[in-house]
């Protein structure tokens, strides 16, 4: 592996956990105002970014390469309705996509071919992400204006469960 995928990967670790800072923030926001659907649904989302750090932090101890952890900002947001969060989540997650993109367009440059295995599972990660997302949004826009759609889709967003990533590292 190559310093340059090295510094993109510890770069991303950093993204990952600044994501799950961001969910973490948006969790406490929807407890604040009574939506525990909202809040597990944005919890899970941030336990899931940990996880995507961990995954690259064990790639890169596998392959001898040393993790640098870099800063990482508090969350900066302020929202002004239920529905901001849920917009913000969508563009964040094509930041992150986009960022993956990067390190895999370096990875194929430096043909470092087990560094694409290893991101292959980020890309298809990151479609999943956007979509659910996207999902989010359409169903809010489709019920959340109306008090009883609304509660439904937090009771709906309650039943979440966390499921930790399956990938075997090498």
């Amino acid at each position: 592996m190559t310093e340059r995928i090295a510094n993109l990967l510890n770069e991303q670790i950093m993204k990952e956990l600044y994501s799950g800072y961001l969910y973490l923030d948006m969790a406490n926001y929807y407890n604040e105002l009574g939506l525990e659907g909202f809040e597990n649904w944005f919890y899970i989302q941030a336990q899931e970014e940990r996880d995507h750090a961990m995954l690259i932090r064990t790639y890169l101890h596998n392959n001898d390469q040393k993790v640098t952890l870099l800063p990482i900002d508090a969350p900066q947001e302020n929202y002004d309705d239920y529905a901001a969060p849920l917009h913000k989540t969508l563009s964040h997650e094509k930041e992150v996509t986009a960022s993956i993109h990067n390190i895999f367009a370096a990875a194929h440059e430096e043909k470092d071919y087990r560094s694409i295995e290893f991101l292959n599972w980020f890309v298809k990660e990151q479609g999943e992400e956007e979509k659910n997302a996207s999902d989010l949004i359409q169903k809010y826009e489709l019920f959340g204006s109306d008090p009883k759609g609304l509660y439904l889709l937090d009771q709906e967003l309650k039943a979440r469960v966390y499921a930790a990533p399956s990938l075997i590292l090498d």
